[in-house]
């Protein structure tokens, strides 16, 4: 790069970012992976360069990205959430539920207050034939955000039965 690399790298890496944005995803994924390549180090700009391979559906080839952005130290709280979420997500549509239960899981744990990653989370414990726990984290989270008066006033209820769904009271 020439001049100020991090001038460079970061205009770069805000355009390749506004033409995702604006819908010109392929144009976004092509200057992404080169930014990539002359930045493999780079978090931030492998979280990128995965986000856009999930947008254009090319989950198998953002799997890398994600796991390099991962193994960096350099992500914002905000971008690692995104890029754990991106990665469990993106194992469970290959089929890799295992994988995606066990990553969300850890993400869950690490964002407790995250209702995105418990839903996926929930989604990959079915996928992986644990309903129950997936039964339990979905009414958890519909008891403790729900808007709806009329399930809000079961609160109570709902959570004690998330608990044990096989109990009766």
């Amino acid at each position: 790069m020439s001049g100020n690399w991090v001038e460079d790298r970061d205009q770069l890496l805000a355009e390749a970012i506004r033409l995702r944005q604006a819908g010109r995803r392929e144009e976004a994924r092509e200057r992404l992976v080169a930014l990539s390549e002359r930045l493999p180090q780079d978090a931030e700009v492998a979280y990128q360069t995965a986000w856009v391979h999930d947008t254009l559906g090319l989950e198998a080839e953002a799997v890398p990205y994600y796991e390099r952005a991962l193994d960096g130290s350099d992500l914002s709280d905000d971008d690692r959430r995104g890029a754990l979420l991106g990665l469990g997500s993106t194992y469970r549509i290959l089929g890799r539920y295992e994988e995606a239960a066990a990553l969300l899981g850890e993400a869950a744990r690490e964002f407790p207050d995250d209702g995105a990653l418990k839903t996926f989370l929930a989604m990959a414990l079915y996928n992986t034939g644990r309903t129950h726990d997936a039964m339990e984290i979905l009414l958890m989270l519909l008891a403790e955000t729900t808007n709806d008066p009329e399930i809000a006033g079961y609160r109570p209820a709902i959570e004690e039965y998330a608990k044990d769904l096989d109990a009766t009271m």
